[in-house]
């Protein structure tokens, strides 16, 4: 399938229904578009916007949050969970501020060199502050190319090799329009080719949709099961994290265990938060965010 046959009419659809996302600006830093890449994984576009917007208020470059402890990253993480990619972005500042005068860097490979970046990352911040020619595999771009090239539903578990000489044969050769490519077709997953119910009705590629022309053939691989919270670790975790967030100083212990009934679950959850370097053992039996 020539990328001609897709990029015309996805381009086009972008172009008329593309949401205003700040890091999306023609003023967007490339600072802007590495802290909204982190924050955006597994997270959605509308609990990232004002926690983005705060952040680059404080911390507008990659030198002001490296200048401060990694705690305050944490801290001002809030809610949005996952809060190791809160200590990813300041490890990340850090390597900046220390290794590239404090410039987010311009090449695929120097991105990958920093602290937990990954190639998607790296790809995603090289084509959409940069400019250039990079396949960009988040959960949207795989959907729709696995339904609109591959006829199935939804992608495989994990990214093949196959699916991104797939999404690498798709790219248009201009850079500046690649990237442009790469998230409209990331919008498109997001808007309209959605996991659950797809609007194949305003689909600008719908006519020539593999999936569709087959009759949207029902998913039949492993079982997709969604994300349970509550009772979790996770949440447990996150209680802990809060307290600690919204303290001005070390915490007691005793502040940390009224916060989960399960005595158990809840000093797995602490010590799995001490361990990923996220909260702080001090003396006294006392707890902190990381300094």
């Amino acid at each position: 399938m020539r990328s001609s046959h897709f990029a015309a009419p996805i381009l086009g659809w972008y172009a008329e229904n593309a949401r205003d996302l700040p890091w999306r600006a023609p003023e967007a830093t490339p600072w802007g578009v590495l802290v909204s890449e982190i924050m955006l994984q597994q997270t959605p576009v509308s609990r990232v916007l004002p926690v983005w917007a705060e952040w680059l208020a404080r911390w507008p470059t990659p030198s002001a949050l490296a200048a401060e402890p990694s705690g305050e990253a944490v801290r001002a993480w809030g809610r949005l969970g996952y809060p190791r990619r809160a200590l990813r972005l300041h490890a990340s500042a850090v390597a900046i501020a220390g290794e590239h005068d404090g410039r987010v860097p311009d090449s695929y490979d120097a991105l990958l060199a920093l602290p937990g970046i990954g190639s998607y990352t790296a790809a995603a911040v090289a084509s959409f502050a940069y400019g250039q020619r990079h396949a960009v595999l988040d959960t949207n771009v795989r959907r729709v190319l696995a339904r609109t090239v591959g006829g199935e539903e939804y992608p495989p578990k994990a990214q093949t090799v196959a699916e991104v000489r797939l999404a690498e044969s798709l790219l248009p050769l201009d850079p500046p329009v690649a990237a442009r490519w790469s998230v409209a077709v990331m919008e498109l997953g997001a808007l309209v080719c959605t996991a659950r119910a797809p609007r194949c009705g305003a689909c600008p590629v719908a006519e020539r949709c593999a999936w569709r022309l087959a009759g949207r053939p029902a998913y039949d691989g492993p079982p997709r099961r969604g994300q349970q919270y509550a009772g979790t670790d996770r949440q447990c975790r996150g209680r802990l994290l809060a307290v600690l967030r919204q303290a001005e100083g070390p915490v007691e212990k005793a502040l940390l265990d009224v916060v989960w009934d399960d005595a158990v679950q809840r000093e797995r959850a602490l010590d799995g938060l001490v361990a990923d370097g996220l909260v702080d053992p001090l003396d006294e039996g006392l707890y902190a965010l990381p300094r």
